[in-house]
């Protein structure tokens, strides 16, 4: 009997622990929900009646644009280098990559900066042709251009490891009989290879998509009118909190479609290589003028989306010494590395509750609710950000009015404390799948086998479990990050004062219009974010 009550006792501590992680998570849907039946300012009157329209409209052509440019770099890199080999082909395999660590607004940055009046295009004409008026044949980059190549450069990575993922399934066997049938290399690409990847191309254009949609930091630099925006002003300019929400509930109709698309082509993948007929990919080699233009297709992108917003910082930094300041380097380090370890922490330690929890005890409710949990990830930080504050405020009063508690708000807003919880309810789902992917390879029989071996539960946990997933750990860590050394609009809003992370320092210059100052922030985030991929590019290759 007493074993009983102790499983009983045990099942609920996993079912209370998930529920409290489901209704964390849920919290800015409630809010936005709660929001249609709050009062607004004349603001929202106001936009509906002129800028509405230019909001959304300017959302879709950014949105279109983004997925034709990633579709484009991702698909076809993922081609060449899974079908074909060419100089430099094991390198691009890998390298093009490390552009994930290059986020959207910094490369924003580059663009402006190499682009304006007397801007470092111009500088580089003069070095090698001497003086002249070149600013009247410099291009100049429109907004919404650049913001649609910024993302597209940022994101189309997505695809291309998803794409390469399913690419390095295919079958030669397939590709002998398209070309027996008198197919040639383009028909058995769009027949043949194009449809079979179809799921990891709908996946990755969806997590561009809901990054897309819910970019901040670089439509905001540009100047573009987007929802994104339109979120932030209604808050910051008008102080209009319901309104902002409002307009929060129409963005993430926008990312759950999306979000539904990106699981259910997830679902829809097979990873598992047929035991027969099946012939592993015989890559064919280029020469002469294919392998030339293959080899400045994937170097182009690479160079474009990696080395030269890299090589536009470091001539910052050598143009403009001053601009290097050793103390900021050690704060925007300490401050950035500290939020990055606490909330690794704090995800790893909880995802393991949870997936430790699912495994023991098998209980389908339990599946359930950490399935809803892990929809955080597809909540833009703008609207997190927003959500919290609205939160933040209509719990400080009630705990105030009803049972005396006062200083709720001060707990979450412009605290460590609040940017960790938002943290977790973006971040979560990258870490509850990771550790969950590795539980599912690892045989339930070995847990009985260290049972009979005496040892606990807790036992077969930090025996057996922990060593058994530590490269899945390694790869979670340097996941997450790289999304928390990125991520701006979260730490931007919710952040203590004077706390400044390479992300809301190289904003802040910016903002201020002062380019050249955001080369240190900048530089170092990418070289930081370079190294967490380097670290984990084998299995990120693996796509994810």
């Amino acid at each position: 009997m007493q074993k009983i009550f102790s499983a009983l006792k045990n099942i609920n501590l996993w079912l209370i622990s998930s529920i409290c992680i489901s209704l964390l998570v849920a919290i800015p849907i409630f809010v936005i929900f709660s929001s249609f039946f709050g009062e607004t300012s004349s603001y929202l009157a106001l936009l509906s009646e002129t800028f509405l329209f230019k909001y959304i409209f300017n959302t879709i052509i950014l949105l279109v644009g983004v997925l034709f440019l990633t579709f484009v770099f991702g698909v076809g890199i993922a081609y060449f280098v899974s079908f074909y080999t060419f100089p430099g082909s094991q390198f691009f395999t890998w390298a093009v990559i490390l552009s994930f660590a290059v986020p959207g607004y910094i490369y924003a940055y580059s663009l402006t900066a190499f682009f304006e009046n007397y801007g470092t295009l111009f500088s580089l004409l003069t070095f090698f042709f001497g003086e002249a008026n070149y600013n009247i044949y410099i291009p100049r980059i429109d907004s919404l251009l650049g913001s649609i190549f910024s993302i597209s450069f940022s994101l189309f990575v997505y695809v291309y490891l998803l794409t390469r993922a399913l690419f390095g399934y295919q079958s030669q066997n397939m590709i002998d009989a398209g070309r027996n049938m008198g197919f040639s290399s383009y028909n058995i690409f769009k027949k043949i290879i194009l449809p079979s990847a179809k799921p990891g191309i709908v996946a990755g254009l969806s997590l561009v998509a809901m990054e897309c949609i819910s970019d901040f930091g670089t439509v905001e630099f540009f100047n573009v009118e987007t929802l994104t925006t339109a979120i932030y002003d209604s808050w910051i300019t008008f102080e209009d909190l319901n309104t902002a929400n409002i307009l929060s509930f129409y963005l993430l109709i926008f990312i759950l479609i999306f979000f539904s698309l990106e699981r259910l082509s997830r679902s829809k993948s097979r990873f598992n290589i047929p035991s027969k007929g099946f012939s592993k990919i015989e890559k064919t080699k280029l020469v002469g003028k294919k392998a030339f233009f293959v080899f400045i297709f994937c170097f182009l992108i690479f160079f474009l989306s990696f080395i030269f917003p890299l090589l536009q910082m470091i001539y910052w930094l050598i143009k403009f010494p001053n601009s290097f300041d050793l103390g900021m380097f050690f704060s925007l380090s300490y401050n950035s590395i500290t939020v990055i370890i606490i909330t690794c922490s704090v995800l790893i330690f909880l995802s393991f509750i949870v997936n430790y929890g699912i495994r023991v005890t098998d209980n389908k409710y339990l599946k359930a609710l950490t399935n809803f949990s892990i929809s955080g990830y597809a909540i833009p930080g703008i609207i997190l950000s927003v959500t919290i504050l609205t939160f933040s405020s209509y719990a400080d009063q009630f705990l105030s009015e009803y049972f005396f508690i006062l200083g709720f708000k001060t707990l979450i807003i412009g605290t460590i404390f609040g940017l960790i919880v938002a943290y977790f309810i973006r971040f979560f789902s990258l870490a509850v799948n990771g550790i969950r992917s590795g539980y599912e390879k690892l045989n339930h029989s070995l847990d009985d086998a260290s049972y009979l071996m005496g040892y606990s539960k807790i036992g077969t946990f930090a025996k057996v479990h922990i060593p058994f997933l530590k490269n899945n750990l390694i790869l979670i860590c340097m996941l997450l990050s790289i999304d928390l050394i990125k991520e701006l609009p979260i730490t931007l809003i919710l952040r203590p004062y004077n706390f400044e992370t390479f992300a809301t320092q190289a904003y802040n210059f910016a903002s201020q219009d002062m380019l050249e100052y955001t080369a240190l922030p900048s530089l170092f985030l990418i070289l930081f974010a370079s190294f967490f991929i380097l670290i984990s590019k084998k299995h990120i290759l693996k796509g994810f």
